[in-house]
Parts: C-alpha cells; sequence; structure tokens
C-alpha cells in the first residue's frame, strides 16, 4: 500500500493506494491547519469520520491519521510514502526517491514556488519523523514538461535572466497531463510514442499541454502558474506592463498587484460573482451578463490555445478534457469546441451531454476530429510511480530537515 500527500500551506490530502490494483483504500483531508478550528476528515472505505483538531499544525494533524490507520490495521502495511512536489525546476525530469540531495535541491527551488515548494518540503519532514523507516518519493508537476524543446521554454528576455536567475517556462499539472497521456494511449491502443494530443486540465487551476510522441512539447503555465488560461481567481494571460501601471494607480506594492491577479482575478474577477464554473453557468442561465462573459472569455482563451497548439503537433489523434471543469461541464465543451469547427470538431450533442461524473467518451461524431473526456487520477499516478521507484529500494534514505 502507498499513502499519497499532497500537503499545502494549511491543508493536507491524502490517500491510501493499492497502485497495481488501482483502488483507493482511504481518503481525506486535513484543513484549516494552524486556525482555532483545524480538522480532519478521514475516509476509510464507506464510512468518512471528522476529527476535530483545535489548534493543530501538520504534525498533529498527520499524527492523527497514523493513529487512525493504525487502529484500522493499515499502517503497518504501508510500504511507502509518494509527495506530490510542485516545483523541481530543471532537476528533475522523473519522479525520485528522496534523499538529502533531492532535499537540497527542492530546497533551492523555494524561490520558484515560495508558496508551495516549502509546504511540500514539511510534508516530508513531517512524515520522516512519524515514519522513519518508509521510504518517500517525491512526484514533480514540472518533471512532465522537461521535455519541452528550448524555443519552447524560453522567454525572449536577456538570456542570462536564464542563465543565473532560473527564468523559463517550467509548465505545471504535470502528473496529470503524464496521467491522461497514458491513459489515452491505452485507451486508443496507441503506443504512448506514436500519440499526439492537446491536454485540456481545466479546473480552479487550469492548463493545457501539447503531447507529440508521447511527450509534453509546450504548455500554458509559464515560469509561475499564473500565466496561459482563464482560471477561476487567475488572470492567465496578461500584459505585464499592467502591473506597474496598477501599482501606480492603486498606490501597491508589486506583491499586492500580484495577489489580486492570482486570488482576485479570472472567472472572479469578470464576473464579480463567483469563481466556481457551475454558478457561473446557473447563473448564466439566468441572464446575468457578466457570468456569460466571464464562460465566453474562458472558451475563447482556450479555443485559442488548442488551435495554436496544432503547430507542434501537425497531427492530432484526440483533444482530450480533462480536471472538474472538463470533465463535467457540457456547455464548456461545447462552447469550445464550437470555436473549432475549422479543425474538424463537430459534437455529439447526446453524449456530450451525458458525459459527467466519472464517464470517459468520445464526445464528437464519427468521421470528425476526436474530442474526448477522461478523468485524470494524480494521486494514481503519484502511488504508480512510488510502487517503482521504491519496490527494491529498501529502507528509507537519512536526510536532514532541520529548516523544516
Amino acid at each position: 500500500m502507498i499513502l499519497v500527500i499532497n500537503c499545502g500551506s494549511s491543508s493536507v490530502k491524502f490517500a491510501v493506494m493499492e497502485p497495481l490494483e488501482q483502488v483507493m483504500l482511504v481518503s481525506g483531508l486535513a484543513e484549516k491547519l494552524g486556525s482555532d478550528n483545524a480538522e480532519i476528515a478521514i475516509k476509510i472505505g464507506e464510512k468518512k469520520e471528522v476529527y476535530q483538531l483545535g489548534n493543530a499544525a501538520h504534525s498533529e494533524a498527520l499524527g492523527k491519521l497514523v493513529e487512525v490507520l493504525k487502529a484500522n490495521g493499515l499502517l503497518e502495511k504501508l510500504t511507502a510514502i509518494g509527495h506530490r512536489t510542485v516545483h523541481g525546476g530543471d532537476y528533475f525530469s522523473d519522479s525520485v526517491l528522496i534523499t538529502q540531495e533531492t532535499i537540497n535541491k527542492v530546497t533551492e527551488c523555494n524561490a520558484l514556488a515560495p508558496l508551495h515548494n516549502p509546504a511540500n518540503l514539511l510534508g516530508i519532514a513531517v512524515w520522516a519523523a512519524q515514519l522513519p523507516n518508509l521510504p518517500q518519493v517525491a512526484v514533480f508537476d514540472t518533471a512532465f514538461h522537461q521535455t519541452m524543446p528550448d524555443y519552447a521554454y524560453l522567454y525572449a528576455t536577456p538570456r542570462s535572466w536564464e542563465r543565473d536567475h532560473h527564468v523559463r517556462r517550467y509548465g505545471f499539472h504535470g502528473t496529470s497531463h503524464r496521467y491522461i497521456t497514458q491513459k489515452t494511449a491505452e485507451l486508443l491502443g496507441k503506443p504512448r510514442s506514436d500519440l499526439n494530443i492537446i491536454s485540456a486540465h481545466l479546473g480552479n487551476g487550469s492548463s493545457v499541454a501539447a503531447v507529440v510522441g508521447g511527450k509534453s512539447v509546450d504548455t500554458s503555465m509559464g515560469f509561475t502558474p499564473l500565466p496561459g488560461l482563464i482560471m477561476g481567481t487567475r488572470t492567465g494571460d496578461i500584459d505585464p506592463a499592467i502591473i506597474t501601471y496598477m501599482m501606480e494607480r492603486l498606490n501597491v506594492s508589486a506583491e499586492a498587484v500580484l495577489d489580486l491577479m492570482n486570488k482576485k482575478s479570472g472567472l472572479l474577477g469578470i464576473s464579480e460573482l463567483t469563481n466556481d464554473c457551475r454558478e457561473l453557468t446557473e447563473a448564466a442561465n439566468k441572464g446575468n451578463p457578466a457570468a456569460q462573459l466571464a464562460l465566453d472569455m474562458f472558451c475563447y482563451r482556450l479555443a485559442k490555445y488548442i488551435a495554436e497548439y496544432m503547430v507542434p503537433l501537425q497531427r492530432l489523434d484526440a483533444l482530450v478534457f480533462t480536471g472538474g471543469i472538463g470533465e463535467n461541464s457540457a456547455i464548456i465543451r461545447e462552447k469550445v469546441l464550437g470555436h473549432l469547427r475549422f479543425l474538424g470538431f463537430i459534437v455529439d450533442a447526446a453524449v456530450n451531454d451525458k458525459t459527467y461524473g466519472g464517464k470517459t467518451a468520445v464526445i464528437t461524431t464519427a468521421g470528425s476530429a476526436r474530442a474526448m473526456v477522461v478523468n485524470t487520477n494524480e494521486e494514481l499516478m503519484i502511488a504508480l510511480d512510488t510502487y517503482r521507484l521504491t519496490r527494491s529500494s529498501g529502507n528509507a534514505a537519512h536526510v536532514s530537515f532541520e529548516n523544516y
């Protein structure tokens, strides 16, 4: 059994999986950590329990998880721990067994992902203290995109910015895009090395990836997860001169403007209503023009990226929708494909409308360009990588976490 951990600054999402059987035995979320009302919800089978933790930090919350796993006879069955790790810079092109060298390099990347990497390292440190004899694996959001060519990942800035300051496109959601690539190859009966797809991971955070021969060759997110598609609360692509302009107009710092661009923009900013696509769709159906505008802008931006990625692909096996919005919003898929009729997409409305809630389907008509809905499973991808890297690794490597 593999324990999968996604550790944030004030929350921890977790699962216990049998990777080869592709079965999730335990799932849950610890949230509001560090506040006075921290709690952890743990679901084992069909039974879900919520435990109030008071002013608990990560260590106390994960200690509670250890207690519950032990009480249910699962703790001793764990063989390894896999961690979602947001940023591996250009150091890592694959998941890795966590060693002191891994910790040092991930720490070097903290400046590239200051909101995420320190929290990921904290999760690794806490589990090293809780279960010191279990090997741990880091699975990087950025790794899948390390196959991008230099003309795709470089920005047209002074080259010294990349050499000295690591300024380049990294891309994110790589674990999801990699899973979708493997799953789509399986569904289409094609070898991954012969698969050309556009993977559209659409949720509160959204990105699209161009995949040629099973490898990422371009992606919409960049140096950070801010650029690219319009997202729940993020701007996506924007003229960078707007940052200094709004600093002057609002008399605030660059950090304050970036905070607005990350947390108060996107679908929320346009609609002035919500970042939830379901709520926006309901409001638009009731005649709310701002909600309709937000959805129209979202679909238009996504369609432009998909069309753009036909340049590196040349031949498309499938456009794949995934993520919470991609898997469940028939209206978003229909609008996007409507923009792309010139590429040969014709929506099968009957199939599209009933494809949601975990269903996989081809949603275009026979003979037209293929668009599909495929459910992503990042937890399974992390579990499979962890199994692959630890099945013969033996005991955990010794690592030092004095700063965490």
